[in-house]
């Protein structure tokens, strides 16, 4: 059955439906959901229509007449009750593919990706080699080889860049990514991000991979979110789902904030003080203060570990969080894993006036501070960096870089020998390697 997302706000017409719906689906779909737009609304009258064309009308007191089309739309007109939610959300959305009509209600799905399709209109995929802000070893570009829907499941799979070019090109060529056209753009030109020269100390990005974003289509203030999704294995990958402010409100990061909803590192074999901080550990994380120096994220941060030999790479979980103008909170599966109240507001919290003595930029704003604007959805696969992946865990086959190092990428390259077994991406139908979505949720709060 399609999931669908209902507006049912104060307006005269809302067009509360636009998917395509398969002949075999639509009639027992229209009928339980005009039973529940009954309870909510007067329905004034509707329209099925077929590639655009209207097809025939109804009114609330016959059933729906279908013709053997195979791709309807179906637009609902109504009118709200009592012109009023019986909860109004304090839940704010902006974006290209927000209806900014009505109120909101407590509750509402505001944002759905169920991934049948892989949507452009709601992900606009980046295209850089800037590392991240963490020199990460991928190039984050849009091809299907990356990223793709299959199987109802949106897919972000590494690849190597010498599959492409030769690997002699990774340590003598030159890549320029400023594409001529929209799509193509260089999306992040920081770091050498969008031209690089490679050398034999200072390769070209050695793997391509894929970021998503939401950043044009769905930014939204306070909700909650839920991902259903299967973490990847392999060593040196870093999976995430994480949020990034629309506008950088009170100056650029961590001074806006960060909100990590989920990240893991892929190795399945990787141990700090005894502790599998491999596949078999998650975190949640805020990121935030005045300066990319002072960043008290380790204050917001949990950390989450599976059942030995149950990592996160070997089974679908939902991963929550719930945004309020009074707290943040992460969960896995229903299970809460951490929340950060206000308080006396996150200054307080990084103690930066006291240890720093440094003025305040969330002065103006409110205890949520960098917290009360509003974010856009991020899914990405990085690989490697020199701040994720500590030099003093134990691997069964070691690091091959230092984080201090200026070839840490090249170091890295060199001993692909011990790390690509552990992708097996030659092998088309293998995707323990590649970070899975099923869906991802947003309901107003």
């Amino acid at each position: 059955m399609v999931n669908a997302p209902w507006f049912i706000r104060n307006s005269d017409i809302h067009r509360v439906l636009g998917i395509p719906l398969i002949v075999d689906e639509i009639a027992s779909y229209a009928t339980k959901q005009r039973a529940r737009l009954e309870q909510h609304v007067n329905i004034e009258g509707a329209r099925l229509l077929d590639n655009g064309i209207m097809t025939e009308r109804f009114d609330r007191t016959r059933p729906f007449n279908l013709t053997q089309s195979t791709n309807f739309l179906m637009e609902v007109f109504c009118q709200n009750n009592n012109g009023n939610c019986e909860n109004v959300s304090i839940t704010t959305i902006s974006g290209e593919t927000v209806n900014k009509t009505g109120i909101i209600c407590s509750g509402d799905l505001i944002f759905e990706d169920n991934f049948d399709t892989l949507d452009f209109s709601k992900w606009q995929h980046e295209n850089t080699l800037a590392g991240g802000g963490n020199w990460e070893f991928q190039w984050y570009t849009n091809n299907r080889s990356n990223s793709f829907v299959k199987n109802g499941n949106l897919h972000i799979r590494p690849t190597l860049t010498s599959d492409i070019f030769g690997e002699e090109f990774l340590m003598s060529g030159t890549i320029n990514i400023l594409g001529g056209s929209p799509a193509d753009e260089c999306t992040n030109p920081s770091y050498w991000g969008c031209e690089r020269n490679g050398t034999p100390l200072t390769v070209i990005n050695p793997v391509r991979s894929a970021r998503l974003r939401s950043v044009k289509s769905f930014s939204f203030k306070y909700g909650k979110v839920e991902v259903r999704a299967k973490l990847p294995s392999g060593d040196w990958l870093w999976p995430a789902i994480w949020l990034l402010p629309k506008h950088n409100t009170y100056g650029s990061w961590p001074c806006s904030g960060e909100i990590d909803i989920i990240e893991s590192r892929g190795n399945l074999n990787l141990f700090k003080n005894g502790v599998n901080i491999g596949a078999e550990q998650v975190s949640s994380t805020l990121h935030f203060g005045p300066y990319p120096y002072v960043n008290a994220y380790k204050t917001t941060h949990f950390t989450k570990n599976s059942p030995q030999g149950l990592g996160f790479d070997k089974n679908f979980h939902k991963y929550q969080m719930e945004w309020t103008s009074e707290f943040i909170k992460f969960s896995i599966d229903d299970i809460e894993t951490g929340k950060v109240n206000t308080d006396r507001g996150f200054w307080n919290r990084g103690r930066f006036g006291e240890d720093y003595n440094l003025d305040n930029p969330w002065q103006y704003g409110s205890e949520m501070a960098p917290f009360d604007h509003e974010f856009y959805l991020i899914i990405s696969l990085a690989v490697g960096g020199i701040t994720y992946f500590p030099d003093d865990a134990e691997s069964t086959t070691g690091k091959p870089w230092i984080n201090n190092s200026p070839t840490a990428m090249a170091e890295f390259w060199r001993a692909k020998n011990l790390w690509l077994p552990t992708w097996n991406i030659h092998n088309k139908n293998y995707t323990n390697s590649s970070l899975l979505i099923d869906y991802i949720r947003v309901y107003a709060i």
